[in-house]
């Protein structure tokens, strides 16, 4: 999610990277159970595939959104032995993560829709 900050108004300037950090902020979960949702993985290459799409994350951020997560039963996790260095702690969805990932991708689809609209200016139909 990149977004552009070579806006002019000097306002929006000063509240560029707040506004980048709290849109990031607001789909980080979403992304990391996408991510997971391909398979298993530790925190560095969940880290460097959010890099890559620009979601800039680091780890001080991660792991307490991944304990999180673990604590309400959306992912589980395992310790596996690493060809160098310490054991990896590998992360998983479980059921009940499959299932808010579901219904996550709805919303994302509700809210896409929603922004749409109201960028449109279309009037909504009260009756969907």
């Amino acid at each position: 999610m990149e977004i552009n900050s070579n806006i002019n108004n000097t306002d929006l300037d000063l509240n560029a990277e707040n506004i980048k950090a709290q849109m990031r902020k607001g789909v980080l979960e979403y992304c990391i159970l996408s991510i997971l949702r391909k398979g298993d993985s530790y925190v560095s290459p969940l880290i460097a595939e959010l890099k890559a799409a620009k979601m800039i994350v680091v780890e001080g951020t991660l792991y307490p959104l991944l304990t999180r997560q673990k604590n309400q039963g959306l992912l589980s996790y395992r310790w596996e032995e690493s060809p160098s260095g310490p054991p990896r702690k590998y992360y998983s969805l479980t059921e009940k993560g499959k299932k808010a990932l579901e219904f996550m991708d709805d919303a994302w689809k509700d809210v896409i829709k929603t922004v749409e609209l109201i960028k449109t200016g279309i009037e909504i139909n009260e009756e969907e």
